[in-house]
């Protein structure tokens, strides 16, 4: 039974208690500025020395939540973790648990089992009901322009490949493609595809190479790893000629924002998940303007903000035609 009901000190979250169980109650809609909330509201709690082993989040009135939501969530699932705290979610809703199906968090959360049973069963139900977090998302036409894009982007590919792949297989030994993971809209992990440009332990090399950009992004502008003929796939952008793929399946758009890494994601801070509320692209404001050479994080969610907000299918195809001009210069800024 409910005995007390309080806000915390710094943040507009009500939270009450059953007992000692501190039950903290999710606003209806949970995006940026709550979810800072929310983040400042546990912190609190886990500061609590009464607090007990079991933080419960009720999500009664919760009916929208968007990237930074979700990126809260995240953030206090691993501090409850390393305070050895339960967090117990009741009373989600089908949009919600949409979105957590959607993004993996369905098997990670523990959520109380008073979910709708369709919610499980029906997952064209489940698409219907994810959050319009941008204009963009539900675009048809800019659907429409993905796949016609993709299938050009995948015939030019095509041909392409020929002198790539016999290239990539006489610089260097290893695989014609690498497919790394990356977060997609929502923060949804899908594999994202490149022809190789490096060695192929390049993975294991990336500890021992220094970085040179700052915050969230790893960036080093002579990095020994790449080879040869990377570096001139990699000026061009050729490397980048499978993710007409990703682009066809619908993980990235043609424009959209840079596709960051899950070690990247987990270093962001909630306000910078809002970067996740629109989907990839294969090009965007980070390419058109410096691509490589934009080495501060913060520059870079600059960047993806500015295209969020000013977002239209007329400047989707500006994009495009800068891209395409940057990419027949002599030098394109990639690396």
């Amino acid at each position: 039974m409910v005995s007390q009901t309080s806000e915390t000190s710094q943040t507009d979250i009500k939270v009450t208690f059953r007992g000692k169980t501190p039950v903290i109650n999710l606003p209806v809609r949970f995006t940026v500025s709550k979810a800072e909330s929310f983040r400042l509201t546990c912190q609190e709690l886990f500061s609590q020395e009464n607090t007990t082993g079991k933080i419960i989040l009720n999500f009664s009135n919760t009916n929208f939540i968007d990237s930074c939501g979700i990126g809260s969530l995240v953030t206090n699932l691993k501090k409850a973790k390393e305070k050895d705290t339960d967090f117990i979610l009741c009373d989600v809703n089908s949009q919600v648990m949409s979105v957590f199906t959607l993004t993996g968090l369905d098997k990670v959360l523990t959520i109380e089992k008073s979910i709708q049973p369709e919610v499980k069963n029906n997952r064209k139900s489940d698409e219907n009901q994810l959050p319009i977090t941008h204009p963009s998302i539900k675009s048809w036409v800019k659907r429409l322009i993905d796949i016609v894009g993709a299938l050009v982007g995948l015939f030019i590919t095509f041909i392409l490949s020929i002198p790539i792949v016999i290239a990539i297989k006489f610089d260097s030994p290893g695989p014609i493609f690498f497919a790394q993971t990356r977060c997609g809209w929502m923060g949804k992990r899908f594999r994202m595809w490149k022809f190789r440009s490096m060695c192929q332990n390049a993975e294991e090399l990336k500890s021992k190479i220094k970085n040179q950009a700052q915050g969230a992004i790893f960036k080093n502008e002579n990095d020994p790893r790449i080879t040869k003929v990377g570096k001139f796939l990699r000026r061009k952008s050729l490397d980048e000629l499978p993710q007409f793929w990703n682009v066809l399946k619908g993980d990235m758009s043609l424009v959209g924002t840079r596709p960051p890494t899950p070690d990247e994601v987990e270093r962001y801070e909630v306000p910078q998940w809002q970067r996740l509320d629109v989907k990839p692209g294969m090009t965007g404001e980070w390419q058109v303007n410096g691509r490589s050479q934009v080495k501060n994080f913060e520059d870079i969610i600059r960047l993806d903000l500015k295209y969020q907000e000013n977002w239209s299918l007329i400047y989707d195809i500006k994009l495009i035609i800068k891209t395409v001009v940057i990419l027949f210069k002599k030098s394109s800024g990639a690396y």
